[in-house]
């Protein structure tokens, strides 16, 4: 599709400066923009870019005044970022989507398919699943018994999503995603074997969830693993057995949330945070890139780090010393040395 600076204006509620008949039909980073192209500015140091961009139109917020001149068409916007994410989805929904199912997929006669939905080769998809409108579920996605999924998912190629699972509507699971495997649970036995405790629970995904690659939510032992609405999870992230995640949470790549814990509304947890089991996390907090929460965070809106995780303020306090700690070694060494050289000057022993 072709948009031109005054339509894009128009959507956003935006001002042109330049050629308002300048015209885009794809979109780029504003360092890699070429003609044709719609490129965005909102991060300072990316300015440099903006005098030397291909790009035809490129979107700034409304305060921005260039420091020397610039060949594109701005169209000037309260919040770039913001508004070119909604460009973005504008941009997406366009795009053509499939319907249909393929020879070569699997549906048992018992599952609940609507004509609109689109089922790729090789999916198999279970008895008594129930699929909702609109939903995209590609090639060599397995889909067990009974099964809800809701409107307008997505599921890309390599998904599995075992018996009994439920996903609500607008939920996007990326290639490779697992849902409801069998959570981690062994007893000890007297003779040092572990006795593996069935898994009869499910994982329930609500509305507008969207999963990245490769990452496991593990079925519940008895009961349901919950992701909450609007839950984003990165790549490679592990949730345990009974584990709940609260309302729009963000977790990026290789988070690890052990079994039963819950975790509260609007957390956001950076790469490779570990959150111990049976403990829970309050609304709101933040915790930095590989910490390690091993113990229930009361307070709301905490902002954690280190491992174990402690107030970010704390943390930093405590690594400036911390990082000192060879010189102030040497100086105690010296000192000790000196106490020595005095003690023998007085004759103490």
């Amino acid at each position: 599709m072709e948009f031109t600076a005054e339509m894009i204006a128009g959507f956003l509620g935006g001002e042109v400066v330049g050629d308002p008949a300048a015209k885009v039909r794809t979109i780029a980073k504003i360092e890699e923009g070429k003609p044709g192209a719609l490129a965005f500015l909102s991060n300072p140091k990316y300015e440099p870019y903006l005098y030397d961009t291909e790009a035809t139109i490129v979107m700034v917020n409304r305060s921005f005044v260039p420091q020397r001149p610039v060949k594109a068409t701005l169209v000037k916007v309260d919040d770039a970022y913001a508004a070119f994410a909604g460009l973005l989805d504008l941009y997406a929904a366009h795009k053509p989507r499939r319907s249909g199912i393929s020879s070569q997929a699997f549906v048992s006669p018992s599952a609940r398919v609507p004509e609109d939905a689109y089922i790729g080769e090789f999916a198999w998809i279970g008895e008594n699943v129930s699929i909702g409108k609109n939903a995209q579920i590609y090639p060599q996605v397995y889909i067990g018994d009974n099964v809800r999924i809701g409107d307008d998912a997505i599921l890309y190629p390599g998904v599995k999503i075992y018996e009994e699972c439920v996903l609500g509507n607008h939920v996007t699971l990326h290639a490779g995603v697992v849902i409801g495997a069998d959570g981690f649970g062994f007893a000890p036995q007297e003779n040092g074997e572990f006795k593996k405790i069935p898994q009869i629970g499910n994982v329930v995904l609500e509305d507008w969830v969207e999963i990245g690659a490769n990452t496991c939510v593990d079925r519940a032992t008895m009961g349901s693993t919950v992701v909450r609405r609007g839950v984003k999870l990165d790549n490679l992230i592990q949730i345990a057995h009974n584990v709940q995640v609260g309302e729009n949470c963000v977790f990026a790549s290789q988070v690890g949330i052990a079994g039963s814990t819950k975790i509260g509304r609007q957390c956001m947890f950076g790469g490779q945070v570990g959150v111990a089991g049976h403990i829970t996390v309050a609304d709101g907090v933040k915790v930095a890139s590989q910490s390690g929460i091993a113990n229930t965070v009361k307070t709301p809106g905490d902002t954690l780090m280190g491992s174990p995780a402690y107030r970010a303020s704390s943390y930093q306090r405590a690594f400036a010393v911390y990082k000192t700690l060879p010189e102030m070694r040497s100086k105690l060494a010296a000192l000790e040395k000196e106490v020595a050289r005095m003690k023998e000057a007085l004759g103490e022993k």
